[in-house]
């Protein structure tokens, strides 16, 4: 049931059909299919080891329940990747019209089965954290919402929120809400801009340190919440966690006429600079308007993180999957359901032609650094995309920390885990 806060001028019909959207949204948005039918790619050893020596941080994009559903799945995923060297996750609990007993159920869910595997996690809480992770070659989780409605109109909950250890949080998922319009009411021309209810979230979020996350978030609604962050807390920094650049398949022969409703445009991206915040291209194919069918590429791959480097600089750059772990019965609902989803059939047609996979980090990420190699990125800018840049926006938005400090400590703190590391060799 959508919370009382949601837009309630829609007929009662509607709103069915709009919950049914956005439950196939929330999931399909998310995807990546991380089961045994994902692809490894081959690398360099010289890659896997850099792998294995950086600081990784990438993105779980997998509730309970439509992602995953038993913890073998998941603790397979994170064995998988620790193995592969990528220290962390941040992993996304709600989404959507989720509620705040849908934030509890999920966590709980999260948590008991990492407690299987207790040894192996580490729960963030700093940069210091992270680090510990990656020493220790231990999963760095990074707790993550994708939706404002878990407060439930009740803004004292951000406080719990920040207890539990929410790092970041998206104003808008897709659909229209009380904070604000996401991506696809915009597609579809019900962009209605940042609400006065949206604002006192920003504020309730910047006074306790999660970061501003404007993925799913539709265009006006993401200006207008970037402009209340520029105006009333400049230099903190905002994100997009993981957004596709619309811009990269301007040119394209096989493009659809309007792209994936989920991508944004380079004035969006450019915007974060001058917060000191970052963007994060996903390997989700059907957002790629199933131009690049049958398993992005490193190549591909490559390409958007090159594309947003050259837009917005190394320094704003970082990655994310948006893993789950098997899609195939979200296809196939989408598929039998697809007049429910109002997104001009742009799904559908991508799935059409072979677009329903991604690329865990696990397995495409060495490949990726090679291909990067190739075009004359230094190891050094590397550290920074694949775990640098995430790492100085958590130091300066949760804890705090002056602007430029990350940036005089950074050398010494690689450094510092160079030595432990040779010292104990604990990777």
């Amino acid at each position: 049931m959508y919370p009382v806060s949601l837009i309630t001028s829609f007929r009662e019909d509607h709103m069915k059909k709009i919950l049914l959207a956005l439950a196939i949204a929330m999931t399909v948005t998310s995807t990546g299919h991380a089961s045994l039918a994902a692809k490894h790619w081959p690398a360099s050893d010289k890659a896997k080891q850099f792998v294995k020596d950086t600081i990784v941080i990438g993105m779980l994009a997998s509730p309970y329940g439509t992602g995953w559903t038993k913890n073998e799945q998941l603790l397979t995923y994170f064995q998988e990747a620790r193995d592969a060297g990528i220290t962390g996750h941040e992993m996304t609990l709600t989404a959507a019209s989720m509620n705040w007993d849908n934030l509890m159920q999920q966590h709980h869910a999260y948590k008991a089965a990492m407690a299987e595997e207790r040894e192996n996690y580490i729960f963030v809480r700093t940069t210091r954290d992270i680090e510990a992770a990656h020493l220790k070659g231990k999963t760095a989780v990074i707790w993550n919402s994708q939706t404002a409605t878990i407060l439930e109109e009740d803004l004292s909950r951000m406080a719990a929120l920040k207890e539990m250890g929410i790092a970041s949080m998206i104003l808008a998922y897709n659909d229209r809400f009380r904070t604000g319009s996401g991506s696809l009411a915009a597609y579809n021309g019900q962009d209605d801009g940042l609400t006065e209810w949206g604002r006192a979230v920003i504020d309730e979020m910047v006074k306790y340190g999660i970061i501003l996350d404007l993925s799913h978030t539709g265009k006006q609604t993401a200006m207008d919440a970037m402009d209340h962050m520029d105006k009333n807390y400049p230099g903190t920094p905002y994100i997009f966690s993981h957004s596709i650049p619309a811009g990269l398949y301007v040119n394209e022969k096989n493009k659809s006429p309007r792209g994936c409703y989920r991508n944004i445009t380079d004035e969006e991206a450019k915007r974060v600079v001058k917060s000191g915040g970052y963007v994060s291209p996903t390997f989700t194919e059907w957002m790629v308007d199933g131009i690049w069918p049958d398993n992005l590429t490193p190549k591909q791959a490559a390409d958007m993180i090159d594309y947003y480097v050259k837009l917005v600089g190394e320094d704003h750059v970082a990655i994310a999957t948006d893993d789950m772990f098997d899609v195939s019965l979200v296809v196939d609902f989408a598929k039998k359901n697809a007049t429910m989803y109002a997104d001009g059939g742009y799904m559908i047609n991508a799935f059409n032609k072979g677009a329903d996979d991604a690329a865990p980090l696990s397995r495409i990420l060495a490949a990726v650094t090679d291909e990067l190699w190739k075009r004359g990125y230094t190891n050094e800018q590397l550290a920074k995309i694949y775990g640098g840049n995430k790492m100085r926006v958590y130091q300066e938005v949760w804890e705090s920390a002056p602007k430029g400090k990350w940036d005089k400590e950074y050398k010494e703190r690689i450094k510092l885990r160079k030595e432990l590391m040779e010292k104990y060799g604990t990777r």
